[in-house]
């Protein structure tokens, strides 16, 4: 049930009978040479389709842009600053939590967002609210070990595969991971780590001095399969309408669910 599609009478009615809400965030930033810019906005969308096939809960418009920082170098990616994406999602659930919502479902498809999204929960419980945050790749990580990747890597580029093949660009994959090392004995092992005699240590830096091409992870993209894509998609878009659906049992110690709704009847 998308939100963008009620009419107001209709909107009411359902926050009348439920109190979750789902909304999805994203972002538009490199995933590698070979993948979408909108990479973590299409698989949440994706999975909001599947996920509505089966659920009648509330889906408020998904958020497209996200916190990009180290990416941000990288032609079109659209960075925005936390704060001023923590002050916006918090005014979007803050206008559901005035009509009702007191569950909020935020499905992620970006590590860059993760903070804000804490942030905002911990804001929502003091009004008597909880909210869920349900990234999804690392959900994906925990229904199949198999499905463990990084950023642009197979696992991504195994979703988009899922969603539309032709929006990866194979002839972009190329070989093995090839980082930018800082000395001989500092390696480097992720977007901003470093390895110094068997100690990991964070040095910051945006990552086209980690990598050229943008993707970071363990698992190649040239290993993404369209059948895994639409596998991995498949579960976690179910496990997400069974979560729901146990999340609605859970009894708030807060305020009343109508607490701040307007009467407009």
């Amino acid at each position: 049930m998308r939100l963008s599609n009620l009419t107001w009478p209709k909107a009411q009615a359902y926050f009348e009978r439920s109190d979750l809400a789902l909304i999805a965030i994203g972002s538009i930033e490199c995933h590698g040479r070979h993948m979408p810019l909108g990479t973590d906005t299409i698989i949440p969308d994706r999975l909001l389709e599947m996920i509505e096939e089966k659920s009648d809960v509330l889906i408020a418009p998904t958020v497209p842009y996200g916190s990009c920082q180290s990416l941000s170098p990288y032609p079109g990616t659209i960075d925005i600053d936390g704060e001023i994406l923590y002050q916006f999602f918090k005014q979007v659930l803050e206008s559901l939590y005035r009509h009702g919502a007191r569950k909020f479902v935020v499905l992620n498809g970006h590590g860059g967002n993760v903070k804000m999204i804490e942030r905002v929960g911990m804001d929502l419980e003091k009004k008597g609210c909880m909210l869920a945050m349900l990234n999804w790749w690392l959900m994906a990580w925990d229904m199949d070990p198999a499905w463990k990747g990084g950023h642009g890597g197979g696992e991504e580029t195994a979703a988009i595969l899922g969603i539309d093949p032709s929006l990866v660009d194979r002839s972009e994959i190329g070989g093995e991971l090839k980082f930018h090392h800082l000395t001989e004995n500092l390696r480097t092992t992720g977007f901003r780590s470093v390895k110094y005699k068997g100690v990991s240590v964070d040095i910051i830096r945006s990552t086209p001095r980690v990598t050229d091409s943008g993707w970071i992870g363990p698992d190649h993209p040239g290993t993404a399969t369209e059948e895994w894509g639409r596998k991995m998609l498949r579960t976690c878009a179910d496990y997400i309408v069974d979560f729901m659906e146990e999340f609605k049992k859970v009894k708030l110690d807060g305020g009343e669910r109508n607490d701040g709704q307007e009467n407009n009847a």
